[in-house]
């Protein structure tokens, strides 16, 4: 997948993020051919005259992986879970970006705890990071996980400017987004969320036990019940659009990674509408 997917890339990655391995040179006025993305909007705002920003490209780039393996994270209702979208996500990224040399590092957090895995580069190093991850134990219970610190202390302990990815299902309680806008304020940062089908929608299938992951809380409902359903999709609608909306205030691009969908359509999806320009929630599922 990785040989494949750097074909489809045709060599193009570092163009995919905005930031990725360019320190800050100087200022012009921007012209026909500029990437829109590097459009200095204050400097614009003073002058009145659209300028964009002009950087060196530093060739040594390193991506970082801010992994949340809360309980939430290991539901899936097909044959793959959200953990197992993660893990895959992140061997194929890393791989990606060691094959070009660069360095690769992760923050994993379980809801309680944080381990930070120090950035390196070559095969070994990737191995060695997948093997964390797969090694780390799955908390069966965990207070309500709270993703606003984890992200703040990630914001402390990266101090070299990096390509964050920020995956989680983003399951958390409340002020997040403030903590990934200022990540995002010093790195590149994409917000990879984990999703399950049966989250958005539930099928007609009779009585159902639902347990929430974090608390260990059960209730059985009735699926065959339409009102129900229908009351379902809404809050799933509802709580779909404080997600986005989140990712928005934070000023962050977002991929969706589904349990249900294609891996590499996904990330070339993505790869397709960052480099053309267009910023937003990207799902998987092609429209």
């Amino acid at each position: 997948m990785v040989r494949r997917l750097d074909g489809l890339l045709q060599g193009d990655y570092r163009t995919l993020f905005r930031g990725t391995g360019l320190d800050f040179a100087d200022l012009r006025e921007y012209q026909v051919y500029d990437d829109v993305r590097h459009i200095d909007w204050n400097v614009t705002a003073r002058t009145q005259v659209p300028h964009v920003r002009i950087y060196n490209e530093d060739r040594d780039v390193t991506a970082w992986f801010l992994l949340d393996l809360s309980p939430s994270v290991d539901f899936g209702s097909g044959d793959r879970d959200k953990r197992q979208v993660l893990t895959e996500f992140v061997g194929v990224l890393s791989r990606l970006f060691i094959h070009h040399g660069n360095k690769v590092g992760a923050i994993l957090f379980d809801g309680v705890d944080e381990h930070l895995i120090p950035a390196r580069g070559g095969r070994r190093h990737v191995m060695h990071l997948m093997d964390k991850i797969l090694a780390h134990p799955r908390r069966l219970r965990a207070p309500s996980t709270d993703l606003g610190p984890f992200f703040r202390h990630a914001g402390a302990a990266l101090r070299r400017r990096s390509v964050v990815f920020a995956v989680s299902d983003f399951v958390s309680q409340p002020g997040w987004e403030a903590p990934l806008s200022m990540l995002s304020r010093r790195h590149e940062t994409v917000a990879v969320r984990l999703v399950d089908p049966l989250e958005v929608a539930l099928p007609d299938i009779g009585l159902l036990a639902f347990e929430d992951a974090e608390t260990g809380e059960q209730v059985f409902v009735d699926t065959t019940d339409a009102g129900f359903r229908q009351r379902f999709a809404s809050l799933a609608g509802q709580w779909e659009e404080q997600i986005v909306g989140g990712f928005a205030r934070a000023g962050v691009d977002a991929l969706e990674l589904s349990t249900a969908d294609d891996l590499l359509d996904a990330i070339m999806r993505f790869s397709g509408m960052r480099k053309a320009g267009a910023g937003g929630t990207f799902s998987g599922v092609p429209a």
